[in-house]
């Protein structure tokens, strides 16, 4: 419980953290768009305000995930964090949809002579800046997220790594028609196109990922090969055998069986499954759900 409440803690800071960034640089950006006559920057800007409300999914998710188990949840409430991390995942679908529809329109426009108003150099700098800050906020919330296993982190993570790659393609198009001129502003929607294609690939790995927890996938093959090696090393089990796993939100869920000699005292075998437990949340970490039923030996002799 209190590794619980310190990933959550942790997974709070960081995404009230992000949340103050994205409130600031979505201000900064539309104002330079303003300024320096960038449709672009503006596009830019709304990116990063769509970042806000996936930091506010992410906070409600941690508050309703945080609810210890009850009645109606006895494995607890962890999936609204998956629940989350589809939510934000669409979020990201939508956003490179959007990023992709407006660069399909300008090239379009481009090809019909149509030339934009060539931007001024605050809106250059401003997706210079943008680029630097969410990398870092990529960066920062992806630590955050390996190290508690968070699917709604995770997704939060490549949100900003999307508003990142958009102020890239935004900076390409900026540059172009600042040091070029106009002729060159199709730069920008050319290297929008490309960013679409990055926010779709990291959606499509995210939700994976979410549809495997919700279809209650296994941990894996790698998983299931550590787990009965892990317990086939405790003193007293025979051959763990029927193993079966899942995943519930940030935690991971172990249901297995071992052979014990028949003649060993039900104390002794309650030892045994306790250290087989200790041993696998010390793997997979101290929320794991762990169930171990033991059997007689002569059940696997006589088979």
């Amino acid at each position: 419980m209190q590794e619980n409440r310190q990933y959550k803690d942790r997974a709070r800071e960081v995404t009230l953290r992000g949340l103050a960034v994205n409130l600031v640089l979505c201000g900064v950006k539309m104002a330079a768009g303003l300024l320096g006559r960038s449709a672009a920057m503006v596009a830019d800007a709304v990116h990063s305000l769509s970042d806000t409300v996936t930091d506010a999914v992410v906070l409600v998710s941690l508050k309703l995930s945080a609810k210890p188990a009850d009645e109606d949840h006895a494995y607890g409430h962890g999936r609204f964090e998956t629940l989350a991390a589809a939510a934000i995942t669409l979020a990201l679908i939508w956003v490179g949809g959007k990023i992709l529809w407006d660069a399909l329109h300008a090239i379009l426009a481009a090809a019909q002579g149509q030339t934009p108003p060539a931007p001024r150099l605050i809106a250059l700098l401003a997706a210079g800046l943008s680029i630097i800050v969410k990398e870092w906020l990529y960066r920062y919330t992806l630590r955050a997220a390996k190290a508690s296993d968070s699917q709604a982190l995770l997704a939060n993570a490549w949100h900003h790594r999307s508003d990142a790659l958009s102020s890239v393609g935004t900076l390409a198009g900026i540059s172009g028609a600042y040091f070029l001129g106009p002729k060159w502003t199709v730069l920008d929607p050319l290297a929008a196109v490309i960013v679409s294609c990055f926010i779709f690939d990291a959606s499509w790995q995210i939700l994976k990922n979410v549809w495997r927890e919700l279809s209650d996938g296994s941990l894996g093959i790698q998983a299931l090969r550590e787990i009965g090696e892990l317990c086939a090393q405790v003193p007293g089990v025979r051959r763990p055998h029927d193993i079966k796993t899942r995943r519930i939100g940030p935690h991971a869920a172990i249901e297995l069986h071992i052979y014990v000699e028949d003649d060993t005292p039900f104390v002794r075998v309650h030892q045994i499954t306790e250290e087989v437990e200790t041993r696998l949340k010390e793997k997979f970490g101290a929320g794991t759900f762990v169930t171990v039923h033991p059997e007689p030996l002569s059940l696997d002799r006589g088979n």
